[in-house]
């Protein structure tokens, strides 16, 4: 089996009370059952640590055979820090303008120049001169683009419910991108 990650993604560069908003959806995610209290060495990263899956991880995922129980990498970690989210392998770089519908993928790409250090969260359309968030664009894949993720590792084979990515989004307060990338 593949090593990958679900990322799940707010649309919004620069989430407000992104580490409060975090504690709240941990908070959520543990009465639920979904994720262990305590973090433990179940990462991938930062001295790998991370939320360990939980039981009721099974009732939010279309093939709960897939999950990653028994597995050394099994959990949640959380990103705080501005990040590019993308699929590692075939990612197209193409973007399109909500207003005009016309292709900006390079002129877009090239602008994470600007955003990666927060100069801006915004870009403009380059051929009809729409400015808007960048995660207001139109992506061919699934991205994003926030301070803020949720990574689970080992999860994304598993496919989250709908009406689970549907709680998650309305419980942050933001729509979210479902990212997923093969390790």
């Amino acid at each position: 089996m593949s090593e990958q990650q679900a990322i799940i993604v707010p649309q919004i560069s620069s989430f407000p009370g992104h580490e409060a908003r975090a504690r709240l959806i941990v908070r959520w995610l543990v009465k639920q059952n979904i994720i262990e209290e305590q973090l433990s060495t179940c990462g991938r990263t930062y001295k790998h640590m991370g939320y360990g899956i939980a039981e009721g991880a099974r009732r939010v995922v279309e093939r709960p055979e897939l999950l990653p129980f028994g597995q050394t990498v099994h959990g949640l970690e959380i990103i705080y820090k501005r990040c590019i989210y993308t699929p590692t392998a075939g990612f197209l770089e193409e973007a399109g303008c909500a207003q005009c519908r016309k292709e900006v993928g390079e002129a877009l790409f090239d602008s994470l120049d600007e955003w990666m250090p927060g100069h801006t969260d915004n870009f403009t359309c380059p051929r009809c001169g729409h400015e808007d968030d960048i995660n207001g664009f139109l992506f061919l894949q699934p991205c994003g683009f926030s301070n803020l993720g949720f990574i689970f590792n080992n999860w994304a084979d598993a496919g989250f419910k709908a009406s689970f990515l549907d709680e998650f989004a309305a419980r942050l307060g933001y729509p979210v991108s479902l990212v997923r990338v093969e390790l």
